[in-house]
């Protein structure tokens, strides 16, 4: 298996921009748009657990969309053939000074385009040097 193929990695990459663009800007279409729709895809996040796309949807649709903005760090983008990648970064927030969150996304290419069938999200107090 060849991993870190330059121009995959380069679509992933580009694909994992479009959705914090979207994140941080509530695009909620967009947001959509890169979750895989089906039962399986799933969600961990900071307070939810959400399995399956209507799950996802139905919590993005009622989110606020305050608060949004945040910084990223130390984004590690590993690709595994021409079809599967995770991406993982860690993110802050001047809303939670001394917290850093992580997130962890699972990319697979499907006839539609790059898709997320895997997401955690976690916030922990950061730890010290």
């Amino acid at each position: 298996m060849e991993v870190d193929l330059p121009d995959v990695h380069a679509e992933v990459a580009a694909q994992f921009a479009r959705y914090e663009k979207a994140l941080v800007s509530n695009d909620v279409a967009v947001l959509d748009e890169l979750f895989r729709d089906d039962s399986r895809t799933l969600r961990y996040g900071i307070s939810e657990i959400l399995y399956g796309y209507s799950e996802i949807m139905a919590f993005r649709a009622a989110r606020p969309s305050v608060g949004l903005m945040r910084r990223t760090a130390r984004t590690v983008i590993s690709t595994y053939g021409r079809d599967t990648a995770v991406a993982s970064t860690l993110f802050y927030r001047e809303t939670a000074p001394g917290k850093v969150g992580r997130q962890m996304q699972t990319w697979v290419r499907f006839a539609e385009g790059w898709r997320i069938v895997a997401a955690h999200v976690s916030i922990i107090d950061e730890p010290k040097p």
